[in-house]
């Protein structure tokens, strides 16, 4: 039976590639030890497939089709921009588990669009160039409504991400899924406030996550979330399906960075099972 046996939330910030020096040399190293620790931590749990929950920045879908939930259910390559140190080229992918997640989810609920030929952004690329490209790991990306309204509500995600775990739990495939929600934190994207970083709303959102506490994530509104985290912080989004699709878990902040020359509040964290701190702490 297939298992989710962990998950991690990390930021894609392509400023980290297409302006590496800008800030301090010790945030750099930080940040790219960071990657490094969540790599080594994801083969530590002898992971055979990632999902990684990304989102739309209007370079996949536009105005003619916004999908609310998709699956790249098929052939993966990426990433689409150009971004240094990052030639696109073919991902792994898991297209059985990938078409399972998708029936599983049609037939309880989840409207998911599909695509079976996907080239992905750097929402999903940076997570599996900096984590996933060394194990040669197959990859299914899944993309939420988080950048361009209409926005997928937040109870939503929660929903999806309870529904991917009940998908792979049903898969008779002997798979070791890691999930990773990928975004945020704090940002503000194209606006007048574009290289504001918010720590206090970082900090509030990553001790919910230590806490494990999904639905205290779900109540925030999106106009509170604006306000304090910027559009960009809308990518909770992908926050919450991640730690849904664990169900009870618990976070272990590995590296926060508030870097206004990356202008981007820079979480990362590990999404521990219940059961597996249980198994830890007997």
């Amino acid at each position: 039976m297939a298992e989710l046996v962990g998950g991690f939330l990390v930021p894609h910030d392509p400023m980290v590639l297409t302006d590496p020096q800008a800030p301090p040399e010790a945030v750099q190293e930080r940040i790219t030890e960071a990657y490094a620790e969540v790599a080594r931590r994801v083969a530590d749990l002898a992971a055979t497939t990632l999902i990684i929950i990304g989102t739309d920045h209007y370079l996949l879908f536009g105005p003619g089709c916004l999908p609310q939930a998709l699956i790249g259910s098929g052939d993966v390559d990426g990433p689409l921009e150009r971004l240094p140190g990052m030639r696109r080229r073919q991902f792994p992918d898991n297209t059985a588990l990938a078409r399972h997640l998708v029936s599983h989810g049609h037939r309880t609920g989840i409207d998911w669009a599909v695509a079976d030929s996907l080239t992905v952004d750097h929402s999903v690329a940076i997570p599996y160039f900096r984590i996933g490209l060394d194990a040669e790991l197959p990859v299914i990306p899944i993309y939420l409504a988080c950048g361009v309204e209409p926005m997928l509500p937040l109870r939503r995600a929660e929903q999806i991400g309870q529904n991917l775990k009940e998908a792979v739990e049903s898969w008779d495939g002997n798979e070791r899924v890691v999930v990773i929600g990928s975004g945020g934190i704090s940002h503000w994207v194209g606006t007048g406030d574009m290289g504001r970083v918010n720590e206090q709303f970082d900090r509030m959102v990553l001790d919910l996550v230590t806490a494990g506490d999904v639905a205290a994530l779900v109540s925030l509104t999106d106009d509170y979330i604006l306000e304090h985290g910027g559009n960009g912080g809308l990518e909770i989004r992908n926050f919450i399906a991640a730690m849904a699709a664990l169900g009870s878990c618990t976070g272990d902040v590995i590296a926060y960075e508030a870097v206004p020359e990356w202008i981007t509040g820079l979480g990362f964290a590990e999404l521990i099972p219940s059961r597996a701190a249980e198994g830890l702490s007997s």
